[in-house]
């Protein structure tokens, strides 16, 4: 009996889905679509003053189809997690720039709670089916637009609208700068700027393996510089609280070969920043400077390696123009050439345009960057273009200590402690040799090579390189000593021309 009565309800229930799905066909099918819109609109608000819910929707495309939506892609990002452990229906989406190869999302018409201090959520994956079939140069919007849902209840709203949206999209842009693979761009020259998917900037996977840990440097300076890193970074409110643009510049110098550029990319690995890589000779005048700057993204570096190569940037530009106004006048068609020669090929930046880069109107534009000079003549620069304020934090980078040499032993040995290490010590504090060279004198040149034939060679090279400095040192005195008393002897010529001058003179006012 029982049994009977549950094939009832069953085929009952089946007969009511039936007549719906063929009213609804039905529906669909004959009624004019603006009745359509009109009967679906005021059902929907009949139902909605009816539920407590309220819903909220965020689409995939925000005006035009080509721009995404940066809240849509927060939410998919910050629902991923979520996704692959409670919804059933996943889809795998290959994500350009991301250290993960794959990222799972819920798939169409999915939903997954989320619970926040204690107030649960229901987030569904939509998608509006295109009503007519159309060609478009942007296959995701051909094939529907898409959509995330949140629903809570009415009670809650206040809540939702103040507290939990904005810890979503928050949390959704960390995790995709966690998640980023970082990039090392450069900028084009600006005759390719222009056309199909032209670009300012073209980048490659940055993946240096330079960090903090591996860097030959003091520990002491070393967690100076991290930490000075670290309060840039969580400083947004401070910069705005004292009006200034969320910046920070920083001046690397020293001799070659003491670890700039590793610098650079071990500060990159600590902040996980992007870096721009400006090469400033490429770059014609100042409103390109602009534009490339405007085209730059918060969350990076930009670098101008050898300042003092790529520009006229030093503070003998009176003196040198003066000197090129002189040959000018010798020879004026060569100069006709020369110009039109250094017009096609030669940039017009000038100082200014550089300093309103660094510290202009422009520059606050983005926030959160980092603005790196590296130079091997620190004194050849415009005391204008390195002030503090510009140059905010000047990093010595010299020779080899004892301290870095520890770390690069550990590095490329493997080696905490050795009988040799006092001889090494000793011959570092009287020798002037880069971390490079000692770098290249520790790395084993042959599977035979070990830690004991490394650290000798290093030894012979600092005891080859104190001579060398040694003999340079007395060539140099010899060098010194024989101009001054070149210098002696001319003096002494000039006198004794003088005297002679004198001696003719008075004869001749006695005849």
């Amino acid at each position: 009996m029982m049994t009977m009565m549950m094939g009832e309800k069953w085929a009952q229930l089946g007969s009511v889905i039936g007549s719906i799905m063929f009213a609804w066909a039905m529906f669909n099918q004959y009624f004019p679509q603006q009745l359509r819109d009109f009967i679906l609109k005021y059902g929907q608000k009949f139902v909605g003053f009816l539920s407590p819910n309220i819903h909220i929707t965020f689409h995939e495309f925000s005006g035009e189809y080509f721009k995404r939506s940066e809240a849509y892609a927060a939410i998919q990002t910050y629902l991923s997690d979520k996704s692959s452990m409670k919804a059933k229906n996943l889809k795998a989406e290959v994500v350009k720039d991301s250290s993960q190869s794959v990222i799972l999302s819920m798939a169409e018409n999915e939903e997954v709670t989320d619970e926040f201090e204690g107030v649960k959520l229901l987030w569904a994956s939509m998608k509006h089916a295109p009503r007519t079939q159309s060609f478009s140069w942007y296959p995701e919007a051909a094939d529907g637009k898409r959509y995330y849902k949140l629903t809570f209840h009415k009670s809650k709203r206040e809540f939702v609208t103040r507290t939990y949206i904005h810890h979503v999209l928050q949390e959704g842009k960390e995790i995709t700068v966690r998640n980023r693979q970082r990039k090392l761009y450069t900028n084009n020259p600006s005759q390719n700027w222009h056309g199909y998917q032209a670009r300012k900037w073209s980048h490659v996977a940055f993946e240096h393996p330079s960090t903090f840990d591996t860097l030959a440097m003091e520990s002491k300076k070393k967690e100076e510089i991290k930490n000075d890193l670290t309060k840039f970074s969580q400083g947004k409110e401070y910069y705005k609280k004292i009006g200034k643009a969320w910046k920070r510049g920083y001046l690397l110098y020293g001799p070659p070969g003491t670890g700039k550029s590793s610098m650079i990319a071990a500060m990159a690995d600590f902040l996980k920043y992007d870096i721009y890589d400006l090469e400033l000779t490429t770059v014609k005048d100042n409103t390109e400077l602009r534009k490339l700057l405007i085209e730059t993204t918060s969350k990076s570096i930009i670098v101008i390696e050898d300042i003092d190569c790529s520009l006229d940037l030093t503070g003998q530009r009176k003196k040198k123009k003066k000197k090129v106004e002189e040959e000018e006048t010798k020879d004026p068609v060569s100069k006709m050439a020369k110009d039109e020669e250094e017009e096609s090929n030669s940039t017009k930046v000038t100082l200014s345009g550089l300093l309103n880069f660094i510290d202009g109107i422009w520059s606050a534009t983005g926030g959160e960057r980092l603005i790196i000079f590296t130079t091997n003549h620190v004194e050849k620069l415009d005391p204008a273009l390195i002030r503090r304020g510009r140059m905010d934090k000047h990093i010595e980078l010299s020779y080899c200590c004892f301290q870095a040499f520890k770390v690069l032993a550990k590095n490329f040995l493997d080696v905490d402690s050795h009988q040799l290490f006092e001889t090494i010590g000793h011959l570092l504090e009287e020798t002037n040799m880069t971390p490079a060279d000692v770098a290249e004198n520790l790395m084993p040149k042959s599977l035979t090579e070990d830690a004991d034939t490394c650290l000798k060679n290093l030894i012979e090279a600092l005891e080859t390189a104190k001579e060398e400095a040694r003999k340079k040192a007395e060539e140099d005195m010899r060098l010194k000593v024989e101009k001054e008393e070149k210098e002696k002897q001319q003096v002494a010529h000039e006198d004794a021309s003088g005297r002679w001058d004198d001696k003719f003179a008075k004869g001749h006012q006695t005849r």
